[in-house]
This record gives C-alpha cells, sequence and structure tokens, in this order.
C-alpha cells in the first residue's frame, strides 16, 4: 500500500466515529453518517481510481452527504474534488449546499470559457456538457482533482467525462441505480454499489412521509415503446390528450385531491396544456410549466404554487428532479411509464415532511403502481445492479397488467339499477362452470346477456327507460367482453370490437322482447 493511501487511511480511522457538528449547525442524521463513514472506509482501503456508486431515496439527503463528504476529503488529502451535475439548477444548489459545509466552490457554467483563478479553489461544481466541451477544447485542465463526485448518477449523459479522470476515485450518487440506457449498464462503468436506508425506513424515522396511493386502471393498448425502452412520448400524448383521459383525470384529482396542493406529471407539453385547459374549464386555478418557460416565468409560477394553499400545477418532465417542494400534498401520474427511475423521482417530489405534515396522496393514472410495485416497497438494488436486464425483462407487462382490470359500475349508475342485488357477473368463474359442463364458450356470453336483460328489466318502467339503461352498460360490457375473449385466448382489437357489437345487438333485441 503507498504512503499515500497509508497516511489518508490513518486520518479515515481517526475521524470515522466523529459526529462532529459543523460550525453552522448542519449535522448528519445517524442513517447519514453510518453511510458516509462505508464510503470513507472505501476511500482508505481501495486504489485511487476506484469507482463507486451510492444509493439513497430522494429525500434522504444526497447532496447533504456528498457536501460533507467533499469538506472531509479535501480535509484529509489536500486533493481537489469536482462535483458533476446533469442540469444548471442542481449546480446550484449543489453550490449552495457546499458553501453551507464552508467549502470555498466555483461552478463552471457556460458562462466560464477558462479557469485562471482556479487555485483559489478546491471544489469545482460543473455541468457535464459544458465541461466536457472545455476539456475537449482544452481551454480547462483539472489536473489536481482526486475526487469526482457525481449526482444523479443513473444518466448516462456522464460516461463521456470518465475518460479525463481515470485516475481519480470516482463517487457516483443516484436514488435509483438502474441505468437510464439499457445497453450501458452500470455495473460495466462501477466497481460497488453502497445501499442506504430503504424508504420504508425513512419512513419509519419520520425523516420522510408516507404515499397513501389510489390507482385508477388505464387501457394502455395505444402505447408504443420508443427506442428508449420507455412508451414514445407520442402515443402518450395521443392516449392522455383525449376528453376521455382528461374526463378521468379531473374526476380522479376531484375524487381524491380536491382542495391539496398538487402536482401533475405529464408525458407530453401537448398533453400538460391540455390539462391546463380542462381544469380551467372545470373552474379550477392551475398553471402549467415546461422547458419553454424563460427562468423569470418558472419563477414565479414557482412562487405562486409555493404561496397557494390548493394550487394545481400541471408539468412536463422539469421538476422530477432538483426541485424541492415540500407544501406539496398530491402527486398525479398523469402519465404511463417503464422507467423505474422516473417513477421514483416523480413520487418523491411529495414525501418532503414539513411539520403536520406526515403523508401524501399519489393518483396513479398510468398503471404504475401495478407494474412496479408501491413506492415503500422493498427493492433489491444490488441484484438491480448486478443484473439489470434480467429486472427489465421481468417488469410486468400491460397485458398482464389489464387481465386483472375489473369494471365497477360508477356510484350514479349503480343507483340507475337500484332495484337489482348484484350487478356483476364473473366471467371467469363462469368460464369455468361451461368448461366443466362440456359446453360452447359462447354460452358465457349468452348467460352474460341474460343477466343484463334482467337487469334492465326490473329498473325500467317502459321501452324507453330500458334502452336508456341498456346505453349504461355499455362500459360493463366492454369489459366483460375483454375478459371473455381473455379466457378464449382471442384478443385481437378487431375480434373483440365484433364481439361487443354482437352482445349489443343481442341485448338489444332481449330487452326488446320482454317489452
Amino acid at each position: 500500500m503507498s504512503l499515500f493511501l497509508q497516511d489518508f487511511q490513518r486520518k479515515i480511522r481517526a475521524e470515522i466515529f466523529d459526529m462532529e457538528k459543523i460550525a453552522i449547525g448542519k449535522k448528519l442524521y445517524d442513517y447519514q453518517q453510518e453511510d458516509l463513514n462505508q464510503i470513507f472506509e472505501r476511500f482508505g482501503s481501495c486504489a485511487s481510481d476506484y469507482n463507486l456508486l451510492y444509493q439513497l431515496p430522494t429525500g434522504g439527503g444526497k447532496t447533504v452527504i456528498f457536501s460533507e463528504i467533499a469538506r472531509r476529503y479535501i480535509k484529509n488529502t489536500g486533493k481537489k474534488v469536482l462535483i458533476l451535475t446533469h442540469r444548471i439548477e442542481l449546480s446550484r444548489q449543489t453550490s449552495d449546499m457546499l458553501s453551507e459545509f464552508h467549502v470555498k466552490n466555483k461552478i463552471i457554467n457556460s458562462s466560464v470559457k477558462s479557469l485562471p483563478d482556479k487555485n483559489d479553489y478546491m471544489c469545482f461544481v460543473a455541468m457535464v456538457e459544458t465541461l466536457n466541451n472545455r476539456l475537449n477544447d482544452e481551454m480547462i485542465t483539472l489536473e489536481e482533482v482526486g475526487l469526482v463526485i457525481i449526482d444523479e448518477a443513473h444518466y448516462n449523459s456522464f460516461r463521456k467525462l470518465f475518460s479525463f479522470f481515470e485516475s481519480c476515485f470516482i463517487l457516483g450518487v443516484t436514488a435509483t441505480p438502474l441505468s437510464s440506457n439499457i445497453n450501458l449498464p452500470m455495473k460495466d462503468s462501477y466497481d460497488e454499489l453502497i445501499v442506504g436506508n430503504p424508504i420504508q425506513s425513512l419512513i419509519d424515522n419520520g425523516f420522510l412521509a408516507k404515499a397513501n396511493t389510489y390507482s385508477f386502471d388505464v387501457m394502455l393498448g395505444s402505447l408504443k415503446i420508443g427506442i428508449n425502452g420507455d412508451y414514445s412520448i407520442k402515443s402518450s400524448e395521443m392516449l392522455y390528450s383525449n376528453a376521455f383521459m382528461q374526463s378521468k383525470l379531473v374526476q380522479a384529482y376531484e375524487q381524491k385531491a380536491i382542495g391539496k396542493k398538487t402536482l401533475i406529471f405529464n408525458a407530453g407539453i401537448k398533453t400538460s396544456k391540455q390539462v391546463y385547459e380542462t381544469f380551467v374549464d372545470a373552474g379550477y386555478e392551475i398553471r402549467h410549466l415546461d422547458n419553454s418557460h424563460t427562468k423569470q416565468q418558472r419563477k414565479d409560477i414557482l412562487h405562486w404554487f409555493k404561496h397557494k394553499p390548493d394550487a394545481i400545477l400541471t408539468s412536463v418532465g422539469i421538476l422530477t428532479t432538483g426541485f424541492d417542494e415540500p407544501t406539496i400534498e398530491t402527486i398525479i401520474l398523469n402519465r404511463a411509464t417503464r422507467s423505474l427511475s422516473l417513477y421514483f423521482q416523480m413520487i418523491g417530489r411529495g414525501s418532503r415532511i414539513i411539520p403536520g405534515k406526515s403523508t401524501f396522496d399519489v393518483i396513479d393514472l398510468g398503471n404504475n403502481a401495478a407494474r412496479f410495485g408501491l413506492w415503500s416497497n422493498p427493492v433489491d438494488w444490488q441484484k438491480i445492479f448486478r443484473s439489470p436486464n434480467y429486472y427489465l425483462d421481468s417488469i410486468i407487462s400491460d397485458d398482464a397488467i389489464e387481465r386483472r382490470f375489473k369494471y365497477v359500475m360508477p356510484d350514479e349508475i349503480r343507483e340507475r339499477f337500484s332495484k337489482t342485488e348484484n350487478v356483476g357477473f364473473d366471467i371467469e368463474k363462469e368460464s369455468d362452470k361451461v368448461v366443466n359442463q362440456g359446453l360452447k364458450t359462447a354460452v358465457i356470453l349468452e348467460r352474460s346477456i341474460e343477466q343484463h336483460t334482467n337487469m334492465v328489466t326490473e329498473n325500467s318502467d317502459d321501452f324507453a327507460e330500458a334502452l336508456a339503461l341498456v346505453r349504461l352498460l355499455d362500459a360493463d360490457i366492454a369489459d366483460r367482453v375483454r375478459r371473455y375473449c381473455y379466457q378464449i385466448c382471442k384478443s385481437t382489437k378487431n375480434f373483440k370490437a365484433w364481439v361487443e357489437d354482437d352482445y349489443k345487438k343481442k341485448l338489444k333485441a332481449s330487452v326488446t322482447k320482454n317489452f
């Protein structure tokens, strides 16, 4: 072992259990200190070019931890620290936090063309694209850097800088150690993963708010998967901008979130603007925010959102990272995603605690909870880190999710059938009966039509009212036909449409005969 590493290890051992309180009053929580100690043990025992990945949930205080890491590393080694971010807002937040830890730092942004004053700083915060350009153009050199810290390390844009810091210790920090590019797994860039406290533990110990999740079933058959492995923006816009989904969103808001400060995440700008118009038409005060807004417009909108108790903000992407508003009471996922990282990031925006807030609501309009599990469920990050393809291949399909859906008659329609004790019909159970009796599968729908006919007949006083009740059964019929097609393994769009149309004709004929 080199004399440098021996000396560094000695310094680490001397302060590894030092729960010192920094002069400005910042003190790490126990779980943060434990993780920091693990990281510094690696600094002392591993080679100087070791690549380490650290996972901690959104809201767990990653910026606080790596700011203290930077402070101690500079103090113990005399070497400089570089912190990389992928957005300017994160650069500013990181710089401010470092200053709170008395780490003098300089932001390398687009206005910085060279570093004539680099000897005045022991720490730099840089945007990845800006720094990459400066290093390639040889306008900036950072030979004195011994530690590179990468925030939101699951983004792949950082990889292009690794070649400039091959002799440095690299520490990647992320809430979700799953690469944003399925073809570039994180295990290829990092030697080891350290996993921090899980979400449920942070909730139990009062560091994060508990999420109450309300899922509304959505048929996602029209969505297409793009080259990045997630649903394409175009197909998402087509689904979530239509009148039915917009109405479903407002109904979900009115059922679970009305009067609460609400942040809505959408897949595309068109959808978000449509959400804005829909809520305005419904009489609600709402703002829309996307990356086309100016810096001042964004500042004004977020100021309004912060100070209005029942504010509704509809957005696209821009607030998934680097945005911290603890007063948020409801998160609405008005989109579907196949990205586990994005799922955690969106929900995490509501997890900050403040006095009087220990829970928040999540309204899921993309079957995301069914796809990934609840936000606070245990996740085996080590397994995902080691075998990302195995995890990605095991994500439950939309078809499998939708097979579980069962129609629940809305209260206003159920009231119209109040004379009928049971309005449900178990297609799967009926299918088993028909098979056991050796009958044709068409008998399943015949029995369903008979039950619907009885429902309409006993709740109608005349033929006109009966026809009106038949029309109210459209959604129930579509659900029964869908589940019937699953049972007979014929679920093509055209076949389902034909069966549904035939069902309605036979139901109307049956009702007509009764009258």
